[in-house]
Protein backbone atom coordinates (compact mmCIF):
# COMPACT_ATOMS: atom_id res chain seq x y z
CA UNK A 1 0.00 0.00 0.00
CA UNK A 2 2.99 2.67 0.89
CA UNK A 3 4.49 2.14 -2.67
CA UNK A 4 0.64 3.00 -4.19
CA UNK A 5 0.41 5.67 -2.03
CA UNK A 6 4.02 6.97 -2.72
CA UNK A 7 3.10 6.66 -6.02
CA UNK A 8 -0.14 8.74 -5.77
CA UNK A 9 2.02 11.66 -4.42
CA UNK A 10 4.61 11.67 -7.07
CA UNK A 11 1.56 11.92 -9.49
CA UNK A 12 -0.20 14.59 -7.86
CA UNK A 13 2.94 16.55 -8.17
CA UNK A 14 3.72 15.93 -11.49
CA UNK A 15 -0.34 16.76 -12.36
CA UNK A 16 -1.91 13.35 -12.78
CA UNK A 17 -5.92 13.43 -13.30
CA UNK A 18 -6.23 9.61 -13.82
CA UNK A 19 -3.97 7.11 -12.14
CA UNK A 20 -3.86 3.49 -12.97
CA UNK A 21 -2.64 0.79 -10.82
CA UNK A 22 -1.49 -2.88 -12.08
CA UNK A 23 -3.18 -6.20 -11.44
CA UNK A 24 -3.23 -7.55 -8.08
CA UNK A 25 -0.45 -4.83 -6.94
CA UNK A 26 -1.27 -5.21 -3.23
CA UNK A 27 -0.47 -9.04 -2.99
CA UNK A 28 1.81 -9.64 -6.20
CA UNK A 29 1.80 -12.13 -8.25
CA UNK A 30 4.03 -15.11 -8.00
CA UNK A 31 2.05 -18.58 -10.03
CA UNK A 32 3.54 -20.76 -6.89
CA UNK A 33 2.19 -18.67 -4.10
CA UNK A 34 -0.88 -16.58 -5.80
CA UNK A 35 -3.23 -18.81 -3.76
CA UNK A 36 -1.88 -18.16 -0.73
CA UNK A 37 -0.85 -14.69 -1.34
CA UNK A 38 -4.22 -13.94 -2.68
CA UNK A 39 -6.57 -15.16 0.32
CA UNK A 40 -4.34 -13.60 2.92
CA UNK A 41 -4.92 -10.23 1.11
CA UNK A 42 -8.67 -10.18 0.81
CA UNK A 43 -10.59 -7.56 1.35
CA UNK A 44 -14.66 -7.10 0.56
CA UNK A 45 -15.12 -4.62 -1.32
CA UNK A 46 -16.05 -2.15 1.09
CA UNK A 47 -13.21 -3.33 3.27
CA UNK A 48 -10.46 -0.97 5.03
CA UNK A 49 -7.89 -1.09 1.65
CA UNK A 50 -10.72 0.52 -0.22
CA UNK A 51 -11.13 3.31 1.56
CA UNK A 52 -7.85 4.23 2.45
CA UNK A 53 -7.90 4.03 -1.14
CA UNK A 54 -11.01 6.36 -1.57
CA UNK A 55 -9.98 8.55 0.78
CA UNK A 56 -6.54 8.76 -0.99
CA UNK A 57 -8.34 9.68 -4.12
CA UNK A 58 -10.09 12.49 -2.52
CA UNK A 59 -7.47 14.29 -0.54
CA UNK A 60 -5.51 14.32 -3.97
CA UNK A 61 -8.58 15.18 -5.48
CA UNK A 62 -7.68 12.71 -8.76
CA UNK A 63 -9.15 9.73 -9.99
CA UNK A 64 -7.67 6.33 -9.19
CA UNK A 65 -8.28 2.77 -11.17
CA UNK A 66 -6.71 1.13 -8.29
CA UNK A 67 -5.67 -2.12 -10.45
CA UNK A 68 -7.17 -4.87 -9.47
CA UNK A 69 -7.28 -6.06 -5.82
CA UNK A 70 -8.09 -9.56 -4.00
CA UNK A 71 -11.92 -9.68 -3.36
CA UNK A 72 -13.76 -11.57 -0.56
CA UNK A 73 -17.03 -11.96 -2.02
CA UNK A 74 -20.27 -13.67 -0.92
CA UNK A 75 -19.86 -17.52 0.70
CA UNK A 76 -15.99 -17.12 0.42
CA UNK A 77 -15.32 -16.80 -3.25
CA UNK A 78 -12.61 -14.92 -4.20
CA UNK A 79 -12.17 -12.66 -6.88
CA UNK A 80 -9.53 -10.68 -8.89
CA UNK A 81 -11.56 -7.56 -8.70
CA UNK A 82 -10.63 -3.97 -10.27
CA UNK A 83 -11.97 -0.84 -8.57
CA UNK A 84 -12.50 2.70 -9.94
CA UNK A 85 -12.58 6.03 -7.61
CA UNK A 86 -13.54 9.12 -8.84
CA UNK A 87 -12.05 12.49 -7.24
CA UNK A 88 -14.11 12.96 -4.84
CA UNK A 89 -13.23 9.25 -3.62
CA UNK A 90 -16.74 7.55 -4.60
CA UNK A 91 -16.13 4.02 -5.85
CA UNK A 92 -18.04 4.63 -8.84
CA UNK A 93 -17.54 1.11 -11.08
CA UNK A 94 -15.78 -2.03 -9.75
CA UNK A 95 -15.22 -5.25 -12.62
CA UNK A 96 -14.66 -9.11 -11.51
CA UNK A 97 -12.02 -10.22 -13.95
CA UNK A 98 -14.08 -13.32 -16.40
CA UNK A 99 -11.57 -14.61 -18.17
CA UNK A 100 -8.95 -16.45 -16.02
CA UNK A 101 -5.46 -17.76 -16.86
CA UNK A 102 -5.18 -20.92 -17.27
CA UNK A 103 -1.36 -21.44 -17.01
CA UNK A 104 -1.04 -19.49 -13.57
CA UNK A 105 -3.68 -21.85 -12.27
CA UNK A 106 -5.85 -18.40 -11.63
CA UNK A 107 -8.87 -20.93 -11.78
CA UNK A 108 -7.89 -22.48 -8.88
CA UNK A 109 -7.66 -19.79 -6.82
CA UNK A 110 -10.35 -16.72 -8.19
CA UNK A 111 -14.12 -17.19 -9.20
CA UNK A 112 -14.52 -15.49 -12.73
CA UNK A 113 -16.97 -12.04 -13.27
CA UNK A 114 -20.29 -12.51 -15.08
CA UNK A 115 -20.11 -9.35 -17.03
CA UNK A 116 -18.27 -6.38 -18.66
CA UNK A 117 -18.21 -3.59 -17.30
CA UNK A 118 -18.39 0.12 -18.59
CA UNK A 119 -19.21 3.21 -16.43
CA UNK A 120 -19.77 7.05 -17.26
CA UNK A 121 -18.45 10.13 -16.26
CA UNK A 122 -18.59 13.28 -18.18
CA UNK A 123 -15.21 14.01 -18.70
CA UNK A 124 -14.08 11.27 -19.29
CA UNK A 125 -16.90 9.72 -21.34
CA UNK A 126 -17.81 5.97 -21.47
CA UNK A 127 -15.02 4.07 -19.81
CA UNK A 128 -14.10 0.11 -20.37
CA UNK A 129 -12.74 -2.24 -17.52
CA UNK A 130 -10.98 -5.00 -18.00
CA UNK A 131 -8.08 -6.70 -16.09
CA UNK A 132 -5.42 -8.77 -17.92
CA UNK A 133 -6.26 -11.87 -19.71
CA UNK A 134 -9.45 -10.07 -20.18
CA UNK A 135 -8.36 -8.02 -23.03
CA UNK A 136 -6.82 -10.91 -24.85
CA UNK A 137 -10.41 -11.67 -26.80
CA UNK A 138 -11.47 -9.66 -29.38
CA UNK A 139 -14.87 -9.38 -28.34
CA UNK A 140 -14.35 -7.90 -25.25
CA UNK A 141 -12.68 -4.71 -26.88
CA UNK A 142 -15.63 -4.80 -29.56
CA UNK A 143 -18.50 -5.21 -27.42
CA UNK A 144 -17.06 -2.24 -25.01
CA UNK A 145 -16.83 -0.35 -27.90
CA UNK A 146 -20.25 -1.18 -29.15
CA UNK A 147 -21.38 0.49 -25.33
CA UNK A 148 -19.95 3.43 -26.63
CA UNK A 149 -16.07 2.96 -24.42
CA UNK A 150 -13.41 4.74 -26.14
CA UNK A 151 -11.29 4.60 -23.11
CA UNK A 152 -10.23 1.06 -21.79
CA UNK A 153 -8.59 0.81 -18.67
CA UNK A 154 -6.33 -2.25 -18.22
CA UNK A 155 -4.32 -3.51 -15.24
CA UNK A 156 -2.55 -6.10 -15.92
CA UNK A 157 0.19 -8.79 -14.83
CA UNK A 158 1.54 -9.59 -18.08
CA UNK A 159 4.54 -12.21 -18.30
CA UNK A 160 7.51 -11.80 -20.74
CA UNK A 161 6.17 -14.68 -22.82
CA UNK A 162 2.93 -12.83 -23.77
CA UNK A 163 5.69 -9.88 -25.00
CA UNK A 164 4.22 -10.90 -28.48
CA UNK A 165 0.59 -10.31 -28.25
CA UNK A 166 1.05 -7.35 -25.22
CA UNK A 167 3.43 -5.72 -28.61
CA UNK A 168 0.70 -6.79 -31.27
CA UNK A 169 -2.49 -7.61 -30.24
CA UNK A 170 -3.15 -4.66 -28.23
CA UNK A 171 -2.62 -1.95 -30.51
CA UNK A 172 -4.78 -3.72 -32.98
CA UNK A 173 -7.28 -3.53 -30.85
CA UNK A 174 -7.17 -0.20 -30.38
CA UNK A 175 -7.21 0.94 -34.21
CA UNK A 176 -10.04 -1.42 -34.77
CA UNK A 177 -12.15 0.00 -31.85
CA UNK A 178 -11.06 3.34 -32.25
CA UNK A 179 -9.89 3.04 -28.22
CA UNK A 180 -7.54 4.12 -25.74
CA UNK A 181 -5.72 1.69 -23.86
CA UNK A 182 -4.18 2.88 -20.89
CA UNK A 183 -2.51 -0.80 -19.79
CA UNK A 184 -0.66 -1.04 -16.56
CA UNK A 185 1.56 -3.98 -16.14
CA UNK A 186 3.46 -5.60 -13.43
CA UNK A 187 7.53 -5.72 -13.58
CA UNK A 188 9.75 -8.05 -12.04
CA UNK A 189 10.97 -11.64 -11.29
CA UNK A 190 9.75 -14.62 -9.38
CA UNK A 191 11.30 -18.10 -8.87
CA UNK A 192 9.76 -19.30 -12.14
CA UNK A 193 8.08 -16.26 -14.12
CA UNK A 194 9.29 -12.93 -14.39
CA UNK A 195 6.27 -10.13 -15.48
CA UNK A 196 6.78 -8.03 -18.17
CA UNK A 197 6.45 -4.22 -17.15
CA UNK A 198 5.98 -2.21 -20.36
CA UNK A 199 3.31 -0.73 -18.65
CA UNK A 200 1.89 1.58 -21.28
CA UNK A 201 -0.78 4.02 -23.01
CA UNK A 202 -1.96 2.63 -26.76
CA UNK A 203 -3.98 5.54 -29.06
CA UNK A 204 -6.77 4.85 -31.38
CA UNK A 205 -4.37 4.68 -34.30
CA UNK A 206 -2.31 1.80 -32.64
CA UNK A 207 0.71 3.59 -31.29
CA UNK A 208 1.77 3.18 -28.37
CA UNK A 209 2.40 7.14 -26.67
CA UNK A 210 4.23 6.09 -23.96
CA UNK A 211 5.45 2.93 -22.52
CA UNK A 212 7.36 2.20 -19.04
CA UNK A 213 10.56 0.22 -18.81
CA UNK A 214 10.72 -3.85 -19.60
CA UNK A 215 11.85 -6.36 -16.77
CA UNK A 216 15.07 -8.73 -17.63
CA UNK A 217 14.48 -12.01 -16.33
CA UNK A 218 16.10 -12.24 -13.07
CA UNK A 219 16.02 -8.72 -12.34
CA UNK A 220 14.30 -6.72 -9.96
CA UNK A 221 12.38 -4.04 -10.95
CA UNK A 222 11.46 -0.32 -9.36
CA UNK A 223 7.91 0.89 -9.59
CA UNK A 224 7.64 3.11 -12.60
CA UNK A 225 5.56 6.17 -13.19
CA UNK A 226 4.63 6.68 -16.66
CA UNK A 227 3.09 10.09 -17.27
CA UNK A 228 1.50 11.37 -20.88
CA UNK A 229 -1.33 13.81 -21.66
CA UNK A 230 -4.14 12.40 -23.72
CA UNK A 231 -6.45 13.90 -26.20
CA UNK A 232 -9.54 11.85 -25.57
CA UNK A 233 -11.26 13.48 -28.48
CA UNK A 234 -9.09 11.65 -30.93
CA UNK A 235 -11.41 8.18 -30.18
CA UNK A 236 -14.56 10.44 -30.92
CA UNK A 237 -13.51 11.63 -34.20
CA UNK A 238 -14.14 10.04 -37.00
CA UNK A 239 -12.09 11.34 -39.55
CA UNK A 240 -8.88 9.50 -40.11
CA UNK A 241 -9.79 6.69 -37.53
CA UNK A 242 -10.33 3.07 -38.80
CA UNK A 243 -13.35 2.18 -36.12
CA UNK A 244 -15.25 -0.12 -38.41
CA UNK A 245 -18.14 0.48 -35.82
CA UNK A 246 -20.97 2.06 -37.61
CA UNK A 247 -22.73 1.25 -41.14
CA UNK A 248 -19.56 -1.00 -42.28
CA UNK A 249 -20.55 -3.72 -39.96
CA UNK A 250 -22.70 -6.89 -41.01
CA UNK A 251 -23.40 -8.50 -37.65
CA UNK A 252 -25.28 -11.67 -39.65
CA UNK A 253 -22.13 -12.80 -41.46
CA UNK A 254 -19.91 -13.28 -37.84
CA UNK A 255 -21.31 -15.74 -36.36
CA UNK A 256 -22.23 -18.94 -38.28
CA UNK A 257 -24.83 -21.03 -37.22
CA UNK A 258 -23.51 -24.89 -37.78
CA UNK A 259 -26.39 -27.06 -38.66
CA UNK A 260 -27.11 -30.22 -36.59
CA UNK A 261 -28.17 -33.18 -37.54
CA UNK A 262 -29.59 -36.10 -36.63
CA UNK A 263 -29.00 -39.45 -36.17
Amino acid sequence: MSVAIGMMDEAASRGVELLVLPELWSCGYDPETLGRDARADAEPIGGPRSERLAEAARRREMWLAAGSVPELGENGLLYDTALVFNPRGELVAWHRKAHLFPPTLEPTVFTPGDRLTTFDDPALGRVGLVVCFDGDFPEVARTLALRGARLILAPAAYEVEGANAWDLLYPALALTNSQWWVQANQAGSHSTSTLLGASRIVAPTGTVVAEASRAVPGSSSRAELLVHRIDLHIAYAREGISGLLEDERHPELYFDRVPVESA
